[in-house]
């Protein structure tokens, strides 16, 4: 199995996720720029979509979106999913409310058409942070274990914290925490980041 990924994009949180979960892959970087892989393969072969991330199968079969992966992986590991008869409506309902309220508004901070447009998504970001901060009934989003959702918040904070995005003190203290699993670290010594 392996996971295209390129350092530091939303990827990261597959990655995190595919540890967390014990998971056995490789991992291939992609340059988003070029659109090449490490091993010279243009990506568009491997996704037409031409982003990350894409997890390849052993029988060539690919699957692509956070959301999708991330939920794979939370069927492979159960651990990494809410526990209850409606966990997981409640696992893919923030998964999809980090990717459409959060993930989306991080392309105006990153690529906007004007200040105005970059300021505006960064006070969306942030109060679309305040509210997870107010449902979170622990230390991780559903109360004291990790979730896959976790490592897709993280990695939309570790974005708000290099691009000026507010963040509640509760999200401020969940970085920290986070920052410090084994699987996180793990992941930010293949991606080269710090």
């Amino acid at each position: 199995m392996k996971l295209y990924y390129a350092p530091g994009a939303c990827s990261l949180a597959d990655h995190i996720a595919m540890h967390e979960a014990g998971l056995n892959f490789d991992r291939v970087k992609v340059d988003l720029k070029s659109k090449i892989t490490d091993d010279g393969t243009p990506f568009n072969e491997i996704n037409p979509k031409s982003y990350v991330p894409v997890v390849e199968f052993d029988d060539g079969k690919r699957l692509t979106e956070n959301i999708a992966i991330l939920y794979w992986v939370a069927q492979k590991a159960p651990s990494l999913a809410p526990s209850g008869d409606d966990g997981s409506l409640r696992l893919l309902e923030m998964l999809a409310f980090i990717s459409t309220e959060i993930h989306k508004q991080f392309g105006r901070v990153f690529r906007p058409s004007s200040d105005a447009e970059a300021a505006a998504a960064r006070e969306k970001i942030g109060q679309r942070f305040a509210l997870i901060a107010k449902t979170m009934r622990g230390d991780y989003l559903f109360g004291d274990k990790v979730s896959v959702a976790d490592a897709y918040l993280f990695t939309m904070l570790t974005w708000a914290r290099k691009m000026s995005v507010d963040m509640p003190a509760e999200l401020q203290a969940f970085y920290k925490r986070m920052r410090e699993r084994p699987a996180v670290k793990l992941a930010f010594e293949h991606e080269g980041l710090e």
